[in-house]
């Protein structure tokens, strides 16, 4: 996933992002900090929302169902991964148990792909989040720097 593919899909489900929160057109305008002439032509698909007005929704609806089934899960991960090529932070994780696949588990840690958004992440043994990335390569050196 690109950050134009990342922008595309936000900016598809902007409209039902706003009928899942039941505001008006002027009020979701109006938290996002946009015309109401451009979240019409968002929501038309003439335009797009840009890099910061995605994050921005993202942010602001963090726990959109729509966003969840959209990115399968955590979409913070998500633009994370798109801001820094190759991103390292030790949060906590749920495991995996929905939206992942583990593809390789070298004990204590386990490379999981999101199986909507197609990233990778490294887990360790306590469900850390050590690193994420949508390069495959640089997920499996990390595995391997991390085992040595």
């Amino acid at each position: 996933m690109t950050r134009v593919d990342f922008i595309n899909k936000v900016s598809e489900k902007l409209k039902l992002i706003r009928i899942e929160r039941d505001y008006t057109q002027d009020k979701m305008a109006e938290i996002l900090g946009i015309s109401k002439k451009t979240l019409v032509q968002i929501e038309k698909g003439r335009s797009t929302l840009g890099w910061p007005g995605a994050v921005t929704l993202c942010t602001i609806f963090r726990d959109s169902d729509v966003l969840e089934m959209t990115f399968g899960g955590d979409h913070l991960d998500i633009i994370l991964s798109l801001a820094f090529e190759n991103y390292e932070r030790n949060e906590k994780t749920m495991g995996g148990k929905i939206w992942w696949t583990t593809i390789e588990d070298e004990t204590p840690y386990r490379i999981q792909q999101n199986i909507i958004s197609r990233h990778f992440r490294i887990l360790d043994d306590r469900d850390l989040r050590i690193c994420s990335s949508f390069d495959e390569g640089f997920i499996r050196k990390r595995l391997k720097e991390l085992t040595s």
